[in-house]
C-alpha cells in the first residue's frame, strides 16, 4: 500500500513539474508576440507576418503584390494587361514568382555613425510585402530605360521573378493617399509618400539620403524618415541613414 501511495505521489509531482516547465517555456520564448509590436507595424497587410524578436522587427513575406499586373502569367486570375500612362511601356521577359523573404530591422532605429550604401536587391519592404529597391537598374546604372518596363502600379519582376518597386508604389498611394506610410527600409526608418503637410516634396527638399527629421502621423514625437519623390533617386539617395538590418531570401 505504501509503495502504491509513493508511486502516485511521485507521478503527481512529475506531472506538475512537467506542466510548470511547459508554462515556463511558453513564457520565455525568444519571439515576442504582437502584444509588444509597435502600432505602426500593424499597418502591414494581413498577408505579411510581422513580429518582434529581441531588438528587431521580423517581417516575413512572399513578395507577391496585392494588385494585378501584366507580369503574372496570362492564365493567372491576377493577370491584367498594361493599362498605364507610359506610351513607351515594354513588358520585360520575366514573370512574377512567389518568394520567401525575411526582413529583420531595428525596432528602435538610430542614426549610423558611418553611413553605408544601399545594395542592389531589397533595401526595404512596402506595406503590401513587396520589396523596395534602390535607384539603380544595375551597378551604377540609372533606371532610365528600365522605367519603361514598370507596370501600371510602378513595379516589375527581376530575373528570378522577384517583383519589386524602385519608385512610388501607386497601389499604395492611390488607396491610402500620397502622404501615407509606404513601408520601411532595412535600417528601420519609415518611408512616406511624396506629399507632406499638403505639399509635394522633391529630392531638393531632402538630404543626401533622401529623408529628413520631422513629425509624421505615425510618429507624433518626430522621427527621421524617407520620402518617395517623382525625381531621382526616388526612394533613397546616398545610402542608409541608420544601421541596416538584414534580409534573407
Amino acid at each position: 500500500m505504501k509503495n502504491i501511495l509513493f508511486r502516485s505521489i511521485t507521478i503527481s509531482i512529475a506531472a506538475l513539474a512537467s506542466f510548470a516547465a511547459c508554462k515556463k517555456d511558453s513564457a520565455t520564448t525568444g519571439t515576442i508576440t504582437n502584444a509588444t509590436l509597435p502600432d505602426v507595424f500593424k499597418k502591414f497587410n494581413t498577408s505579411v507576418q510581422v513580429y518582434v524578436e529581441g531588438n528587431t522587427v521580423v517581417i516575413k513575406t512572399n513578395g507577391l503584390p496585392d494588385h494585378k499586373s501584366p507580369y503574372f502569367t496570362t492564365s493567372d486570375s491576377r493577370y491584367e494587361a498594361y493599362n498605364g500612362t507610359n506610351a513607351n511601356f515594354q513588358l520585360n521577359p520575366n514573370r512574377i514568382v512567389e518568394q520567401s523573404l525575411t526582413f529583420k530591422i531595428p525596432v528602435n532605429p538610430a542614426e549610423a555613425g558611418t553611413k553605408a550604401a544601399t545594395p542592389l536587391g531589397p533595401i526595404g519592404v512596402s506595406l503590401n510585402g513587396v520589396p523596395l529597391f534602390n535607384q539603380y537598374a544595375g551597378p551604377s546604372q540609372p533606371l532610365t530605360n528600365e522605367i519603361n518596363s514598370f507596370d501600371q502600379y510602378n513595379g516589375h519582376p527581376q530575373q528570378s521573378g522577384q517583383y519589386h518597386y524602385h519608385v512610388e508604389p501607386l497601389s499604395i498611394t492611390v488607396q491610402k493617399g500620397k502622404s501615407s506610410l509606404i513601408g520601411f527600409l532595412l535600417d528601420g526608418f519609415p518611408v512616406y509618400g511624396p506629399v507632406e503637410n499638403g505639399t509635394t516634396i522633391g529630392s531638393a527638399s531632402l538630404d543626401i539620403y533622401h529623408g529628413h527629421t520631422g513629425v509624421t502621423a505615425d510618429y507624433p514625437a518626430g522621427i527621421y524618415h524617407y520620402h518617395i519623390t517623382a525625381d531621382a533617386p526616388y526612394i533613397n539617395g546616398s545610402g542608409f541613414w541608420g544601421t541596416a538590418g538584414k534580409v534573407t531570401q
